[in-house]
């Protein structure tokens, strides 16, 4: 049995969608690079039969000219995709799409956390769009516009089966929780008056999931930092809530830190305006050092990565390269005809040019014009140090961040531990009512660096729970472990914190020895991805 990290918004079923798709470069351009010669696809001509051997046929064709590693899918004889028809056609299509990615190289592809589900692929069924904003499906607590419909709070349990705390990790900004003072830090003792701390089983879980994704209120006993515990009702309502959980500076002498903590990359018209009112107080006081704390932001839309890094780099690398996307060849070269069939749309509009209806066949997915470079925003020009605070939560556009500012800034430092790995992306494809998510390019910065499939390895590993003691305090909070091991690596050049290696009980289910504080599980119930809605004619 495995114990999850769990965000208060959907069951623990549902996938997360993650959108990371088309890129148009509005930059300028280096040398041109060109794709591999690519021969004209085979066409697969398949017996009629019914919708759902169809649907079938049509997710492994549209893989073998799109997916990104097409070149190592089989034949359609060999691989039968209608072997995967099921009653369910959702499940069988889900099947099916796990089998494709087994072809990934290297397996990248593999998520050992859920070995039996992609790490990058999703499939999405319309019919199940969140009617607040279409951009994100309910799993995640707060969507990419910023709309909330859950108690705002997300948690995680650690300890042993025999004894364990439910903590609170994070607080949604205008959510039910933040307005009823729940706080980062704090210790849930009990869930609608049944005790949560000791003797954890499935039956638990299954009251966990029940009475916090399906109930409409909840009576939650708080344990507060202070040891004042008291009863909070909350209600499930909707709210507006923006994606930076705290932001400070910090003065010691003449050296001026910024922090700021980031929840995801929401749509720039949710998150452009509270990065400006930061970073505007970050010059104002003179910073020149960040801890940007990556924790638990999955990712979300590229155009708000790249706009938070315009905001932190020096106005010297100007048009630079940022980052390029690489497609596979097929695409490249302009030879992927299945994707005539896709209507390319903007804003869920039908795009025309000279009277011809677009599709995404008709877009450019060469290197040279899917390269984007700086542009600085706002007015900190000084940044000399950054420190990343990461964790296995720290996916996809956080990732990008980090990987297109390493090479022009000498001093970037990550504390934690091992991020996400994702440094692919994709757009979707529709087959009938399903939206399908295939790894399509993968994205390096200007000196070709990427591949961070395995994640990115800190330079100095810190658990975020190891002991009692941890993880009591709040975002910004200078008592925080991994912020202070940040603080002093800025103002002293040395790490603070001690490394423990421990059991953690593993995903074949063996328990965990011993009875220090640790978490069952990294996984994060939160969305990971990047998406793209930039997207640019050939």
């Amino acid at each position: 049995m495995e114990i999850r990290r769990y965000t208060f918004s959907a069951r623990l079923s549902i996938l997360v969608l993650v959108i990371y798709g088309i890129a148009a470069a509005g930059c300028k351009k280096a040398k041109k690079e060109e794709a591999q010669p690519e021969p004209e696809p085979k066409v697969t001509v398949t017996p009629q039969s019914s919708r759902a051997q169809l649907s079938a046929d049509s997710m492994f064709l549209y893989a073998k000219e799109v997916y990104l590693w097409n070149d190592l899918l089989p034949t359609y004889e060999v691989f039968n995709p209608r072997q995967y028809v099921n009653s369910d056609e959702e499940a069988g299509l889900n099947n099916e799409l796990f089998a494709i990615t087994r072809y990934a190289k290297n397996s990248y592809e593999y998520n050992q956390n859920r070995p039996n589900e992609t790490k990058y692929s999703y499939i999405f069924d319309t019919d199940d769009a969140n009617p607040v904003s279409y951009t994100l499906p309910v799993k995640s607590s707060v969507d990419l516009e910023g709309n909330g419909y859950d108690f705002g709070f997300y948690v995680g349990l650690f300890g042993t089966e025999a004894s364990y705390e439910v903590r609170v990790l994070a607080v949604y900004q205008g959510s039910p929780a933040e307005k009823a003072g729940i706080k980062r830090g704090d210790v849930i003792t009990s869930i609608n008056r049944t005790q949560v701390t000791t003797n954890f089983t499935s039956s638990v879980e299954d009251f966990i999931n029940a009475a916090l994704f399906d109930a409409s209120a909840v009576t939650l006993k708080v344990l507060k930092n202070t040891g004042i515990s008291s009863d909070i009702v909350l209600n499930r309502t909707s709210y507006k809530s923006n994606p930076i959980y705290r932001d400070s500076v910090y003065i010691s002498g003449a050296k001026k830190i910024g922090y700021l903590a980031f929840a995801r990359f929401s749509t720039l018209t949710n998150a452009q305006p509270v990065l400006d009112a930061a970073f505007n107080k970050f010059a104002v006081a003179g910073v020149t050092d960040l801890i940007v704390d990556f924790r638990y932001n999955g990712g979300g839309y590229v155009s708000t990565a790249q706009y938070l890094a315009d905001l932190i780099a020096p106005s010297t690398i100007n048009s630079r390269v940022m980052y390029k996307e690489y497609f596979n060849s097929t695409l490249q070269n302009g030879k992927a005809s299945i994707l005539k069939n896709q209507i390319f749309l903007v804003n869920d509009q039908p795009q025309y040019e000279n009277g011809k209806l677009l599709t995404y066949a008709d877009l450019d997915y060469s290197v040279n014009g899917n390269t984007y470079n700086f542009t600085k925003k706002g007015s900190l020009n000084n940044v000399e140090k950054i420190v990343f605070l990461v964790s296995g939560n720290t996916a996809s556009a956080s990732e990008l961040v980090i990987n297109s500012l390493k090479p022009h800034i000498a001093d970037i430092k990550l504390i934690g531990e091992q991020t996400y790995g994702k440094p692919v992306g994709f757009f979707p494809i529709t087959i009938d009512k399903y939206e399908v998510y295939f790894s399509m390019f993968e994205s390096k910065n200007s000196e070709g660096q990427g591949e961070y499939f395995s994640g990115m390895e800190p330079n100095y590993t810190l658990k975020e729970i190891s002991g009692a003691n941890d993880n009591k305090y709040d975002f910004g909070d200078l008592s925080e472990k991994l912020l202070a091991s940040a603080y002093s690596y800025l103002i002293n050049g040395t790490y603070t914190g001690v490394v423990k290696k421990s059991s953690v009980k593993s995903s074949s289910g063996n328990s965990i020895s011993g009875t220090k504080m640790e978490s069952f599980s990294p996984a994060c119930e939160e969305f990971k991805g990047m998406i793209e809605d930039r997207k640019k004619r050939k």
